[in-house]
């Protein structure tokens, strides 16, 4: 019975030592732990610094690439109102060939699309065909020195019968057909194999062409 009397106090001042050991370390734990949260935080928002978005948004793709020029300059070989289609001669000696381009209610220019007259087509892509935009005369460039008249320029020309030759570039055959008064026939094919030949001999005469349609 000693033996135990002894055992159970020394267990009871353990337990009672214990006590108080945990009392300190739970009052020391909830005194420090404002302070830890604090820290906790602190860090926590100079680790994390918030992320603003960006002020310069990236465009996307489709916006910024340009759409490239997409076009056929020739001559027009042909054209059904019926397929609404447009076919045009490309491209010079073996890598000449004729393409078709659709047209419809909106493409500009339709009048321009007449056969044997040069033209410049404007395109865009809908899905597997190509469909005309726009359609302009193809318009030769003047050579140096060589200056457009307008119609109503040469018809005042004209009628105060000023000195000056009129030469009609087109076929002989459309020439006899009909021509201005007073014009003389120099088709383009002579005018290239004879030249000055068929020019007037007074180089200060005033020398006006005209053919058939915008060239």
């Amino acid at each position: 019975m000693l033996i135990f009397s002894v055992l159970q106090k020394m267990f009871l001042r353990k337990i009672k030592t214990f006590d108080k050991e945990y009392a300190m370390n739970r009052h020391h734990f909830v005194k420090c732990l404002p302070a830890a949260i604090m820290v906790a935080l602190l860090s926590y928002g100079c680790a994390q610094s918030p992320q603003t978005p960006s002020t310069t948004a990236k465009p996307a793709v489709a916006q910024e690439a340009k759409k490239a020029v997409m076009k056929y300059a020739g001559k027009i070989v042909g054209k059904s109102n019926k397929a609404k289609v447009v076919s045009v001669a490309v491209g010079k000696g073996a890598a000449k060939k004729v393409v078709m381009v659709k047209f419809d209610e909106a493409t500009k220019g339709l009048k321009f699309a007449k056969k044997g007259t040069a033209a410049i087509i404007f395109w865009e892509q809908r899905g597997a065909d190509k469909y005309a935009t726009v359609i302009k005369p193809k318009l030769a460039k003047l050579p140096a020195g060589v200056t457009e008249i307008k119609t109503e320029e040469l018809a005042e020309l004209l009628e105060n019968n000023a000195a000056l030759t009129l030469a009609d570039a087109r076929p002989v055959s459309r020439y006899h057909k009909g021509h201005l008064p007073g014009a003389v026939s120099i088709p383009v094919p002579a005018l290239k194999e004879k030249k000055a030949a068929l020019l007037p001999k007074d180089k200060d005469e005033l020398l006006v062409f005209y053919c058939g349609g915008p060239t």
